[in-house]
């Protein structure tokens, strides 16, 4: 198995609860350095030209230094295992056990992004599209 020295996080930058998330990252302490990029950037594109960009739009994808690709509730389970607070939950989330409750609020947040897409957008951004291109605007930190 090859170790994780650092993460890139591919986020929806479109979607409130996932620039939410994004922030709330950035807050922790990291024991492994998180990079958080919008998903269907050009950023994105230049880094990881090999993945399927849409589907980062679909769900949260996050990509390990030596090429480890981690989707859904392993994207999920991989964030919390980076902070300092948080690995012992990942490691109970990574187990048996535990993975039943990190599918749950994978599939809970997969239901509200899907709430607030708007009509006729394929890829979850209920906005025009400019995040693909590179140009999404990222609001700052609440508060």
């Amino acid at each position: 198995m090859t170790p994780v020295g650092r993460l890139t996080v591919l986020y929806d930058a479109d979607c409130p609860l996932c620039v939410h998330l994004r922030h709330w990252l950035l807050r922790q302490r990291q024991l492994v350095p998180l990079d958080l990029v919008p998903a269907g950037s050009q950023r994105a594109r230049q880094l990881f030209p090999d993945l399927d960009h849409a589907a980062t739009l679909r769900e949260i994808t996050v990509v390990g230094d030596r090429g480890q690709v981690y989707r859904a509730s392993a994207a999920w389970i991989v964030c919390l295992w980076a902070l300092a607070e948080h690995r012992p939950r990942a490691h109970w989330l990574a187990t048996p056990t535990g993975l039943p409750f990190a599918r749950a609020t994978v599939l809970a947040a997969a239901k509200w992004r899907e709430a607030l897409k708007g009509p006729g957008r394929q890829d979850g951004h209920p906005g025009d599209g400019s995040c693909a291109t590179g140009h999404c605007e990222v609001p700052g930190p609440p508060g």
